[in-house]
């Protein structure tokens, strides 16, 4: 996917854009990396965006704040990875092709979230997939306060991933069939980070709808379509669920149709002809979050980062929680038409990672209440 690098100055915006290199003959998403059998780095092109700028062989060795591990899990509710800079104050659009895992337990070889980082998650297993959605103080993972991010995959705009070389895996699928020491690789996934708010979805590649499932097409319109979610903050939840409907397919007049992105040279998306709901749910059961990450403890941010001298305070989640403080609310970001990007609901958090990601992982900057 291509990115975009906003900058706001009054209500106006100016978006630099990551011109798009030639694509690979042997793109990631087609390399099947046994979890016994990864490489010291599965991308070995020199080219263009020059070589993979981590290591995708994690182990106790390479642990740490400092690591560039490039091999991420998404296993459990208590047990999952987010791509982030390597660091501190970074922009996802200036690192995309050089992320790293960022942990919630130790023992992956990787980077560890910092403690009180995640501020609400809500887990989703599917048949197809396992979706994670939820709040996060960004800059505890070495990205910029104010960055809107966006969409990390295992696509790219070459072919070869963003980040470059990041694999996938899993011991969560039900065709997994509850082997936690075994792990299978996703050779379809998404993240959207930014905006304090993030969504990863893994798709399982034994089912016959994983590349519909994980699309990559559709990195302008963020977590609110890629990922419908019912995540609060304040909440820490596992559910299982449906299948969402792929991304860009709709019902309207009892047609099924399908929504193209448009190309970024038509200029800003102001209308999409769907709003999305997340699949439907079951089974939920909510949890504290020292309960999920108390392994976190000990661990801060890394030297440089902002908030590398300060005490972090890990939120509680409950049963029958809401959500956020108003204090919590993000900040509106004004349209170059003047007007306001929606603000993040309270109550309601499918809300508020769709207003962060529309207004901003889209790289267009407008406003369109797609929730009410």
């Amino acid at each position: 996917m291509v990115f975009r690098r906003i900058q706001v100055v009054g209500a106006l915006a100016a978006t630099s854009y990551v011109a798009a290199q030639s694509f690979v003959s042997d793109p990631l998403i087609d390399k099947v990396v046994p979890y016994t059998a990864i490489p010291y780095q599965v991308d070995t092109h020199t080219a263009d965006r020059g070589p993979q700028s981590g290591y995708n062989i994690c182990n106790s060795t390479t642990e740490g704040q400092t690591s560039m591990c490039q091999t991420a899990f998404v296993n459990h509710l208590d047990d999952f990875c987010l791509w982030a800079p390597p660091k501190p104050a970074s922009t996802i659009g200036d690192t995309e092709g050089e992320e790293v895992a960022w942990c919630t337990k130790p023992g992956k070889g990787t980077r560890l979230i910092p403690k009180g980082a995640l501020k609400g998650v809500q887990l989703v297993q599917s048949p197809g997939y396992i979706q994670i959605a939820g709040f996060i103080d960004q800059t505890m993972v070495n990205i910029a306060d104010g960055d809107y991010g966006g969409e990390l995959d295992s696509g790219g705009q070459d072919g070869r991933g963003n980040p470059i070389g990041g694999l996938m895996y899993t011991n969560g699928f039900p065709s997994n069939n509850g082997k936690n020491d075994t792990f299978q690789q996703s050779r379809h996934w998404t993240l959207f980070i930014g905006g304090d708010t993030f969504c990863v979805k893994v798709c399982d590649d034994t089912q016959p709808n994983a590349a519909h499932l994980c699309e990559h097409i559709y990195d302008r319109i963020g977590c609110a379509y890629n990922a419908p979610n019912d995540a609060q903050e304040g909440v820490f939840e596992r559910c299982l669920g449906e299948d969402m409907t792929p991304v860009g397919v709709y019902t309207s007049n009892g047609q099924t149709l399908t929504w193209t992105q448009p190309p970024e040279s038509l200029g800003p998306i102001t209308s999409i002809p769907y709003t999305p709901t997340p699949a439907a749910s079951s089974s939920c059961v909510t949890f504290a979050s020292d309960d999920l990450y108390g392994q976190l403890s000990a661990v801060t941010p890394a030297a440089g980062n902002p908030k590398s001298s300060t005490s972090a305070t890990a939120t509680t989640g409950h049963a029958g929680a809401t959500g956020a403080s108003a204090a919590h609310a993000k900040p509106t970001v004004s349209s170059a038409a003047g007007q306001n990007a929606t603000t993040a609901s309270t109550t309601n958090g499918a809300a508020a990672l769709a207003a962060s990601f529309i207004a901003s992982a889209c790289g267009v900057l407008f406003s369109i209440m797609l929730f009410a």
